[in-house]
C-alpha cells in the first residue's frame, strides 16, 4: 500500500474489529475479579483454590500470545480470528454456567487461549491493512484497548455483580463476541490458507512456549501462597520454565521457521520497547490492583465504587486520544515516552503518602496524573512497537509486545502480594515497638477500646504504610526506567516503519 494511499471503508471496519477484540479480550483479564469473592462462595471454592480463575485465563492467554503470529500464517488472519472468536464466546457461556471450580477453570483456559491470539492480531490488522500515513490512527485505538480494557474491567464486573449476577461477567461477550464476527466477515477478506506451516512447525519452539511462559506465569502468581522457594511446587514450576525457554531457544537454532522470531530483541529499538512493556505492564496491572483493593480493605468501598475510582485516570487518556495522531508526527518517542514515565512514577509518588483517612476523592490528583502518564508511555509505546520493525516482522513484533506487556503485569502483581506482606508485617512490628504494653497511655487506650479494636488500628495502620510503600517502590521502578527511551529511534515522520537488518 503506498504512503498516500487511503484506506477504503472495508480496512477500517477490519481495525475495528481487531479493536473490539483486543478490548474484549483484555477486559476480561480484570472483570471477574471483581466478582471473584462471590464466584467462590457460590462454586465452593476456597480462596486459595479461587485464585485459579484468575491465574488459568492469564496463564492461557500469555502462552496463546506470542503463538498467534504462527497460526496466522497457517490459518490465515480471518479463519483465525473467526475461530478463536467462536472459542471465546462458547468459553464465556460455558464459565458463566459453571457451578464447580473445575468447570470454571477449563472454560478461563478457554477463554484465554483464544483471547491471547485476539490482542496481537489487532496491531497486525493496523499494521497489514492501513496506509502508513494512517497507522498512527490505528495504533491510537488499539491503545486504548491496552488502556481501558484493565480499567474497565473492575468497573464493569463491579456493576455487574452488585446490580444483576456474576453469571453476567461471562455472558455480556455473548452479544460482544456475535457483534465482532459480523465486522469481522464484513472487513476481512478471505486469505490463503498456507497448511504447509504446519508440515515446518517449530515444535522445540511451541513446547518451549508453554512450558517456558506456562510455567513462569503460574509460579508468579502462587509464589507468595506458596513461601515461593520453600515450596516444592514453585521450585518445580520455576525448572519448568527454565527448561521451556531451552527448549525455545533450541528452536531458534534448528528451526526452519521458528514460532516466533527471537532476533528482534537483538535491535536496539526493539528491545527497548520490549524491557519498557515490561515495566509499563507491572506498573498498569499493579496500580489497577492497588487502588480497589486499598479502598476495600481500608475505606470500606464495594467492588463498584471502588471500580469507579480506578477507572479516573481514563479520562485523560481518552481526552488525550484525540491529539496522537498529531503528536505522533511532531513529538519525538524518546521524549514521549519518557515524559510519560515520569508522569506515571510521578502519580505513584503523590500516592504515596496514604493515611487511614483517604478515600476515593484523594486519590483523584493522582490518578488524574495517571492518565497522562499511561497516554505517554503505553500509546507511545505501541506506536514503537508497530513501526520498529519490517512490515512482515508484524506479527512476530505484536506478540512480543504484548507478551511482555502482560507478563510483566504478573511479575507486578506478584511483586505486590510478596512486598504487601512482608511491609505489613514489618510496619506492625515497628508501631507495636513504639507502643509498650507498659506504657500507661496504651494501657488506657487498650482499657477504652479493647485489646481486639486496638489491634485492629494497628493493623489497619500498617496496612495502610505497606500501600505506601508499594506506590513508592512502583514510583521508583518507573523513574529509573526512563533513560530507556533513549535506546528509541526517531519514529520516521513519513510513518514509514524503521529499516533495519534483522
Amino acid at each position: 500500500m503506498s504512503d498516500g494511499a487511503k484506506a477504503d471503508g472495508a480496512a477500517w471496519i477490519a481495525v475495528a474489529a481487531g479493536t473490539l477484540g483486543a478490548l474484549m479480550a483484555t477486559l476480561d483479564i480484570s472483570i471477574v475479579n471483581a466478582a471473584l469473592p462471590t464466584i467462590q462462595g457460590e462454586i465452593g471454592a476456597s480462596g486459595t483454590e479461587g485464585t485459579w480463575i484468575s491465574t488459568g485465563y492469564l496463564v492461557a492467554e500469555i502462552v496463546m500470545i506470542p503463538m498467534a503470529g504462527w497460526l496466522q500464517k497457517a490459518l490465515g488472519l480471518r479463519t483465525l480470528l473467526l475461530g478463536t472468536t467462536t472459542v471465546f464466546i462458547l468459553s464465556s457461556i460455558f464459565c458463566g454456567l459453571s457451578n464447580s471450580l473445575g468447570q470454571m477453570v477449563v472454560g478461563r483456559v478457554g477463554q484465554g487461549f483464544s483471547g491471547g491470539a485476539l490482542i496481537p492480531t489487532a496491531l497486525t490488522i493496523v499494521a497489514t491493512r492501513l496506509p502508513p500515513s494512517q497507522q498512527a490512527v490505528g495504533t491510537a485505538l488499539f491503545g486504548i484497548t491496552a488502556v481501558f480494557g484493565p480499567v474497565l474491567g473492575p468497573v464493569l464486573g463491579g456493576y455487574l455483580t452488585e446490580n444483576l449476577s456474576w453469571h453476567y461477567t461471562f455472558f455480556i461477550n455473548l452479544p460482544v463476541g456475535i457483534a465482532l464476527m459480523l465486522l469481522l466477515l464484513l472487513g476481512l477478506p478471505q486469505d490463503k490458507r498456507n497448511l504447509g506451516e504446519f508440515r515446518d512447525t517449530d515444535w522445540l519452539g511451541i513446547i518451549g512456549l508453554v512450558l517456558g511462559l506456562g510455567g513462569l506465569t503460574t509460579a508468579l502468581e502462587e509464589g507468595e501462597r506458596n513461601d515461593w522457594f520453600q515450596s516444592d511446587l514453585i521450585r518445580g514450576l520455576f525448572l519448568l520454565s527454565l527448561v521451556g525457554f531451552g527448549f525455545l531457544f533450541a528452536g531458534q537454532a534448528f528451526a526452519r521457521k521458528p514460532v516466533i522470531r527471537l532476533k528482534l530483541l537483538l535491535d536496539r529499538t526493539f528491545a527497548g520497547v520490549f524491557v519498557m512493556a515490561l515495566v509499563v505492564g507491572a506498573a498498569l496491572y499493579g496500580v489497577l490492583y492497588l487502588i480497589p483493593q486499598y479502598l476495600v480493605d481500608v475505606a470500606g468501598y464495594n467492588s463498584e465504587q471502588s471500580g469507579f475510582v480506578a477507572a479516573i485516570n481514563g479520562g485523560p487518556t481518552m481526552l488525550m486520544m484525540v491529539t496522537f495522531p498529531f503528536l505522533v508526527k511532531r513529538l519525538d518517542v524518546r521524549v514521549a515516552v519518557a515524559m510519560g514515565l515520569f508522569l506515571y512514577g510521578l502519580s505513584c509518588f503523590i500516592d504515596s503518602n496514604l493515611s487511614p483517612t483517604f478515600g476515593g476523592p484523594q486519590f483523584v490528583p493522582g490518578q488524574l496524573v495517571r492518565g497522562f502518564g499511561v497516554f505517554f508511555s503505553m500509546i507511545f509505546l505501541n506506536q514503537a512497537a508497530a513501526r520498529s520493525v519490517e512490515v512482515k516482522y508484524a506479527q512476530d513484533a505484536s506478540g512480543l509486545f504484548n507478551a511482555a506487556r502482560n507478563l510483566g503485569g504478573s511479575f507486578g502483581l506478584a511483586w505486590i502480594s510478596t512486598m504487601q506482606q512482608r511491609r505489613t508485617t514489618l510496619h506492625f512490628a515497628r508501631l507495636t515497638e513504639l507502643l509498650p504494653a507498659n506504657l500507661l497511655r496504651v494501657q488506657a487506650a487498650a482499657h477504652s477500646m479493647g485489646i481486639e479494636r486496638l489491634y485492629q488500628n494497628i493493623m489497619k495502620q500498617a496496612t495502610v504504610l505497606a500501600y505506601s510503600d508499594l506506590y513508592w517502590l512502583f514510583g521508583v521502578l518507573l523513574m529509573t526506567t526512563i533513560p530507556l527511551a533513549l535506546l528509541l529511534k526517531p519514529l520516521p515522520p513519513d510513518g514509514r516503519p524503521v529499516e533495519g537488518k534483522r
